[in-house]
């Protein structure tokens, strides 16, 4: 919780956009997308978290996956899953076959948490672990897992768990 959310005694609340405003999200989207696809990701690691903030919120969760080359320059951002208000199915198979498929050789996964609390279930470390098995198997990187919550993202490789 925020010292602002302490302060107010109030809990985030899932954002609702009008017509317009959801028009302008896309338009910033598309303009990052651009960007990240002429620049190395990780150049700036404010700039990923910031991406990551913009394009995964949302009222249901949903699993991206950022594939990198081997610069860390973006290939391809996908949503591999989108599930309900509390839960999306990750398939680490899947997350792996498709960096084979894009000959990518590292990845940031990457999902929301649309109550807003961006810390870890125990569900969210167990799959993590096993899609970090995976990529040592084939020997791809995952630099790191991004939970998007509401005013905060949580860095899994920042807490020291990756």
């Amino acid at each position: 919780m925020t010292r602002h959310q302490k302060t107010f005694g109030f809990e985030p609340q899932p954002l609702r956009f009008s017509a317009q405003e959801q028009v302008v999200i896309y338009e910033a989207r598309q303009i990052l997308l651009r960007y990240l696809n002429q620049n190395p990701v990780l150049s700036s690691w404010q700039a990923v978290l910031d991406y990551c903030a913009l394009t995964i919120r949302g009222e249901v969760e949903r699993f991206h996956v950022l594939y990198l080359d081997k610069k860390n320059r973006l290939i391809s951002d996908e949503c591999l899953s989108i599930g309900t208000v509390d839960h999306v199915p990750v398939y680490p198979r899947e997350v792996l076959r498709r960096a084979l498929a894009l000959n990518a050789t590292a990845l940031i996964i990457v999902h929301n948490h649309p109550a807003g609390d961006p810390e870890p279930s125990s569900a969210d470390m167990a799959m993590t672990k096993e899609i970090q098995k995976g990529c040592k198997v084939m020997g791809l990187t995952l630099h790191d897992h991004i939970i998007v919550g509401i005013g905060r993202e949580v860095s899994l490789r920042a807490r020291g768990e990756i």
